[in-house]
């Protein structure tokens, strides 16, 4: 069993699985179920050939396969049960299992017939049967009673069963998905009985299906290629959670396969830095620190590299290949690794961390924000100032941080977030927004679409070869950098020479209180707070306000137009002089609540956005 993290949900989402009854699921949600399962698989090219009927051969296969014996089938290893299924038949072992348990009855000649069409109430009185269902449970005579009861029971939704009626591959992928989640006699639902999960709303949990049956993972080696138990065409690739090609999958990249899906995950995630530390000990590592970044252990191979018997140790520079929940699943030599990584500094400092002799090890370290939206420390014998961009590699004769000298880049973002003026931003695109001082964050195309990019706001792209923006730098284009909240109360005092400000404030559900020599002129409302990379304070600026007539989760309306809301919006309950933090859809009936937004007008070319609302009952 392998751990799955949020990768499950791209997954879900770019197959188009959303959870819905039996009845309204549709044929492709059916399909990858079924197909995960590893009840119906294809032929060697992953078709499906739904249309085919299904021989009582095929359908105890598939019986099987939805069961509890599913692995306890040797295929190698046959019995003859009837005259006319040897041992040495495809089928037999599948045959002799469904037989014993009560599943199929052979014929009173001594045949089993498994190359015989099945029809639908043969496979509706083996599917009752692995249902716990004798037929004295049943009310009436074979075959109208079995039918009753299959179509009582759901597993006939979406098809058409009637008597006589042959069993089309189709027919049996229906029956089977509904079969999971029917009633056992005992009033169980069949798919827990075999240790799947079900989803809030009781269907069947699509990620747990794939786990159960994933494998790796496995590193792609210099020079070879990946070691799949399938081959041909019509094979799924995902790389890093989207849409690909095997060729796509890289030399170091991590993968994984589901062999009944015919899919392969690939993860091209790495992290390379001074390694520094390692928890419990460096004898038999669980956690690791590379580049200041801690991170979990999730494979003997990369434990047994990473330890005092393997082949790196304390200080040695090393990448980490992070798997599809971003732990660790291999290492390599950083400088096997050709990739370069982006960022800001953020700060610098001496480090110093204990070799594996003992001596104790300081070296300068710059703290970088890349443009993945993670801080990281580099061993550099240069100075850089807070807010500089620089590149690190390790490769080459290039390698360790240098200054990025400016890139700029002007024009209209599409509307779908995947073109900025003619260049269009590759998958996986890395954005970071920032800001003079110091501050950052991670941004995705969708947050800059319909959005018009002056040159000064983009400080430095790269491309690669296809001409496809890979990672970008912006200069505060968002505001989403900024810290926002509330001013409740401000007391400026401006007399001769005398100059004092008390600004009482709720920041994030946090209230404090900014004293001192400075006035900032503003109100009591939502407010803007900048602060430099040390957290003092260098400015208050109010939001513009609008009264609410119009609320839902992602815009704000008044009488003079819709402002969209940001993702990270802080919504405030007042009550006298008490402010709560609640969300946004408990104050979303106006004619409860008087509601009053906050937006930034403050020059962010994709500016514009509600990022503080406060309520009060009426």
């Amino acid at each position: 069993m392998k751990r799955i993290g949020a990768w499950i949900l791209t997954v879900c989402l770019v197959l188009g699985l959303a959870a819905a009854p039996a009845s309204a699921a549709d044929s492709a949600t059916i399909q990858a179920t079924v197909q995960a399962l590893g009840i119906m698989v294809g032929d060697e090219n992953g078709s499906m050939n739904l249309s085919a009927n299904v021989t009582r051969a095929q359908f105890c296969k598939m019986m099987v396969a939805a069961s509890v014996y599913k692995d306890t089938v040797d295929e190698e290893g046959g019995m003859s049960l009837f005259s006319d299924v040897r041992a040495s038949h495809w089928a037999a072992e599948y045959i002799r299992v469904a037989v014993e348990q009560g599943w199929f009855q052979g014929y009173s000649d001594g045949t089993f017939r498994p190359e015989k069409t099945i029809t639908t109430e043969e496979a509706a009185a083996a599917l009752l049967r692995l249902l716990g269902y004798e037929d004295s449970d049943l009310a009436g005579t074979y075959p109208n009673a079995q039918l009753s009861k299959f179509r009582a029971l759901g597993l006939g939704d979406g098809i058409s069963v009637s008597r006589g009626q042959t069993v089309s591959r189709s027919d049996a992928m229906y029956m089977f998905y509904n079969l999971m989640t029917a009633q056992t006699k005992s009033g169980s639902v069949y798919a827990t009985t075999l240790g799947y999960t079900l989803t809030a709303g009781g269907e069947l949990n699509y990620a747990g299906i794939v786990e159960n049956d994933l494998s790796g993972p496995y590193t792609r080696n210099p020079g070879e290629a990946l070691q799949l138990p399938f081959s041909g065409g019509n094979i799924t690739v995902y790389l890093n959670g989207t849409a690909a090609s095997l060729s796509d999958v890289d030399t170091y990249d991590i993968y994984y396969y589901n062999e009944n899906l015919r899919t392969v995950y690939a993860y091209s995630n790495r992290v390379t830095g001074t390694y520094t530390a390692a928890s419990p000990s460096t004898m038999s590592p669980s956690l690791v620190t590379v580049a200041g970044v801690s991170y979990e252990v999730s494979t003997a191979s990369a434990a047994y590299k990473l330890s005092a018997m393997g082949g790196f140790s304390l200080g040695d520079q090393v990448t980490l290949l992070l798997g599809m929940d971003g732990t660790v699943a291999d290492v390599i030599a950083a400088a096997e690794n050709d990739e370069i990584t982006y960022g800001v500094v953020v700060g610098s400092t001496q480090k110093s961390y204990t070799d594996e002799s003992g001596a104790v090890q300081t070296s300068s370290v710059v703290r970088v924000a890349c443009t993945d939206g993670v801080v990281r420390e580099y061993e550099t014998a240069g100075t850089y100032r807070n807010g500089a961009m620089v590149s690190i590699s390790y490769a080459g004769s290039q390698s360790g941080v240098r200054s990025l000298s400016s890139r700029s880049l002007s024009g209209k973002v599409s509307t779908d977030g995947t073109k900025i003026g003619d260049y269009t931003f590759a998958e996986n695109v890395q954005i970071l927004d920032t800001d003079e001082y110091g501050g950052y964050r991670r941004i995705y195309p969708s947050r800059l679409a319909g959005c018009t990019l002056k040159s000064s706001d983009v400080r430095w792209y790269t491309t690669d070869s296809g001409g496809n923006i890979t990672h970008m730098i912006l200069d505060d284009a968002t505001g989403d950098v900024q810290t926002y909240g509330v001013l409740t109360r401000v007391e400026e005092l401006v007399s001769g020479m005398t100059v004092s400000g008390q600004y009482g404030y709720i920041q994030n559900g946090q209230s404090g209180t900014i004293m001192g020599s400075t006035v900032y002129n503003v109100t009591t409302g939502g407010a803007r707070f900048l602060y430099d990379d040390e957290g003092q304070l260098q400015g208050i600026r109010n939001l513009e306000r609008m009264t609410v007539t119009r609320l839902t989760s992602s815009t704000a309306q008044s009488s003079s137009g819709t402002w969209k809301v940001a993702e990270d919006v802080q919504v405030y309950l007042r009550n006298g002089s008490t402010y709560s933090l609640v969300n946004i859809a408990s104050i979303s009936d106006l004619e409860q609540y008087s509601v009053t937004a906050y937006y930034d007008d403050l020059g962010y070319s994709a500016g514009g956005l509600v990022r503080v609302i406060v309520a009060t009952a009426r």
